[in-house]
């Protein structure tokens, strides 16, 4: 099992460094999304006192030529503060920020897709959309094999692995239960985890989240499981297929409801969405993973709980459907569906976005409206 270097350092030696005090000052670290659109950066500044909101915190820049985000002669980009959170690693006072990325003329990055849903999520305020996401992810070596796989073969076949309790069948729940408290201490909005089919992949859950803060959250979820597996000197991988054959993929399973859905005789509303969805399939195939389906492509099979990439379906506790109606909301008649589509790499602010366009403001176009015109 290949784990990092890094890991193999003296934490006891680091944690003489980590007790010393202070001095009044603050570390605040800066987060953004890089040029790939799936990759987190990160660096650290230093503030004279703590802050209490997001507009105590300074923009910043970085070198967007080393991030596969600028030329190397126009590199500097803007850092913007969006979202705060308490720091897991340096604990309080020191801070986690999530960042928007501007390029030099101070508009939106290319990756930066939190702004598009933020001024979409602005325009559906009064219908108050709820999201849950299903984070699945998968647990690497350095080397890119499956955490306790074995070198030169396979692990039994799946089965006994969903929710599996066992040395045998649960493969490093360590990192799971470190990152589960470090964003209960980070102000994540996580609100489960659960080992999954694959052995070594696991899923945690964030929400009910409404409208931008599904985005916040679960990116910075993301960012605090990729520093708890630097820590362990392993690697996390968001792939969706990350082993081909006879292993299932890697999802986040996205749930949404409008205030309309979740009062009586909301299911009326949740099939006129479904029939919208149905309409604008191929919209949301493009908007579900980075590389505009390419990745889903690998998982989106029909096989192993996932539905065809090329055809819509919709059915009540269906795994195999592209939307599931839960069947406590089929039998209340109100509630929420969830769109089994997206990869587990996906970008959280365009597939809660896209599903707002569809849904709530009724769009129809094979491409989202541009409502800046």
């Amino acid at each position: 099992m290949a784990t990092s270097a890094s890991s193999k350092l003296s934490k006891a030696v680091k944690q003489q460094y980590m007790e010393l005090p202070q001095g009044g000052k603050v570390q605040a670290m800066y987060i953004w999304i890089d040029g790939t659109g799936e990759g987190l950066r990160c660096k650290t500044r230093t503030l004279d006192c703590e802050p209490k909101t997001i507009e105590d915190l300074p923009e910043w820049n970085f070198d967007g030529s080393s991030t596969y985000q600028s030329e190397g002669s126009n590199s500097d980009m803007y850092l913007v503060p969006a979202v705060m959170f308490r720091d897991p690693f340096r604990k309080d006072p020191n801070k986690l920020v999530l960042c928007e990325v501007l390029k030099y003329n101070h508009k939106p990055a290319e990756t930066n897709l939190r702004a598009s849903c933020k001024q979409i999520m602005g325009m559906v305020e009064q219908h108050h959309p709820w999201f849950g996401m299903e984070q699945e992810y998968t647990i690497l070596g350095t080397d890119g094999h499956p955490f306790g796989w074995p070198s030169n073969g396979f692990p039994g076949p799946q089965g006994p692995y969903y929710c599996g309790v066992g040395a045998d069948k649960a493969y490093g729940r360590d990192i799971v239960e470190s990152h589960y408290r470090a964003c209960l201490y980070a102000g994540v909005q996580i609100c489960g985890t659960n080992a999954e089919v694959m052995p070594a992949q696991w899923e945690f859950q964030v929400g009910t989240c409404e409208g931008i803060n599904m985005g916040d959250h679960l990116w910075m979820a993301r960012f605090i499981l990729h520093r708890v597996c630097e820590d362990f000197g392993v690697v996390v991988s968001f792939d969706p297929k990350p082993i081909s054959g006879n292993w299932n993929g890697a999802g986040c399973h996205t749930n949404f409801s409008t205030k309309e859905m979740r009062e009586a005789e909301g299911l009326k509303v949740i099939e006129e969405s479904i029939e919208r969805l149905a309409k604008r399939h191929m919209y949301h195939i493009r908007a579900y993973d980075p590389k505009g389906g390419l990745d889903n492509a690998r998982r989106l099979t029909g096989h192993h709980e996932t539905s065809n990439i090329d055809e819509f379906s919709a059915g009540v506790a269906n795994r195999g459907a592209s939307i599931r109606i839960p069947r406590t909301v089929g039998q209340e008649k109100r509630g929420y569906f969830e769109d089994r589509r997206p990869s587990a790499n996906c970008d959280p602010y365009i597939v809660t976005e896209a599903l707002v366009r569809t849904c709530l403001l009724k769009e129809e176009d094979d491409e989202p409206t541009d409502y800046n015109k």
